[in-house]
């Protein structure tokens, strides 16, 4: 938690916001950003969505910023283990992020894990500027993009379009397993 904090305060720093400056661009109150800061509270991944949208950066590259690497540190590519990747857990859901791809990797791609019956909504903003595709590896997927239900099974793929407000949701009774595979675009 406490590298999350320090990395959401430093994208704040360096833009030189305020809280105030930030809880405006994200919708997030001024009160839990500063609980966040302060490595008080967990964010949860709706938060972070709308934190990184408001920071234009992925959900994926603000935790892989705050994670760190050890090809951070060594400068060299090579193997990742699976002990290497720290893990993200949402604590109002359950949802489980892993990075896969260090930070210097032209694309992004993460392994989701989304407990049975969970739901995690992302505002269009979270979509800016970036290209993704969703792969369902186990079980099922239901995927809302904007107004549009897509029901994916396992091996579907979906690439978003345009920004939308877009919502992960787990119907089933068992747990559902995905990658998302990301690249940055220029424009929204």
């Amino acid at each position: 938690m406490g590298q999350i904090a320090a990395r959401i305060r430093t994208e704040r720093e360096r833009r030189r916001w305020t809280l105030a400056q930030l809880a405006e661009a994200s919708g997030v109150s001024q009160a839990m950003i500063s609980r966040i800061e302060r490595a008080e509270s967990s964010p949860t991944a709706v938060v972070l969505g709308k934190l990184s949208a408001a920071f234009r950066l992925s959900v994926a590259s603000l935790l892989a910023l705050a994670e760190g690497t050890r090809e951070d540190t060594e400068g060299a590519a090579g193997v990742r283990r699976p002990a290497d990747r720290a893990e993200w857990r949402d604590p109002a859901t359950g949802y489980r992020r892993r990075q896969i791809t260090g930070p210097r990797f032209p694309a992004e791609i993460a392994e989701i894990r989304l407990p049975a019956g969970a739901r995690v909504p992302y505002p269009a903003a979270a979509f800016a500027f970036v290209r993704q595709v969703v792969w369902v590896l186990d079980g099922r997927l239901t995927f809302h993009d904007g107004d549009t239900v897509h029901e994916l099974d396992a091996g579907d793929t979906i690439e978003l379009g345009e920004p939308a407000e877009r919502v992960f949701a787990n119907t089933t009774g068992t747990e559902c397993r995905y990658a998302v595979v990301l690249a940055r675009g220029s424009t929204p």
